[in-house]
């Protein structure tokens, strides 16, 4: 019984947490939000990236169940400059052969999972993501040699599900 209600508990949390980042998001204000107010609502970010400007990137980020990764930028001052949701077509594209695995961590976001296929000599970094149809599983996998390290290939597939 206790197994049982920890398990609906854990799935609930899961389906609803994900629905607080919008809320949070929303109230957010580029030029007035502050970095403090921000981890009060949101807590630690999962990565902070020092920016060539001074600024620094928070990345929140909701895999392997969410579809979003947020970053935001704080100015000098640590005020928020702007959110941007990475998960998108636009970031996909900027993911080319050569790229290692920290740029690509810098433009998406951690990987909600990895792979290596020694036979391929590749390492997958797998995102669930948003696609069309929306009512089907997305994923945008990047796939890096595992001799040198670097973007050999990427891939936007909707998994198949059993029927």
């Amino acid at each position: 019984m206790i197994k049982r209600l920890l398990t609906g508990l854990i799935t609930l949390a899961a389906t609803i947490l994900p629905g607080c980042d919008a809320i949070f998001l929303d109230e957010f204000k580029p030029g007035i939000t502050t970095s403090a107010e921000v981890e009060k609502r949101m807590g630690r970010p999962a990565a902070e990236y020092s920016n060539a400007d001074g600024s620094i990137t928070w990345e929140y980020n909701r895999q392997p169940q969410g579809i979003h990764t947020h970053m935001l930028t704080f100015d000098a001052r640590q005020i928020l400059l702007r959110i941007e949701q990475v998960l998108s077509d636009k970031n996909y594209a900027k993911i080319s052969n050569g790229l290692d695995k920290a740029q690509v961590q810098r433009i998406l976001g951690k990987p909600g999972k990895t792979n290596v296929f020694a036979m391929k000599r590749e390492e997958v970094w797998d995102w669930r993501v948003d696609g069309t149809p929306n009512s089907e599983e997305w994923h945008f996998y990047v796939h890096f040699s595992t001799d040198t390290g670097l973007v050999v290939n990427t891939t936007k597939m909707m998994l198949q599900r059993g029927g």
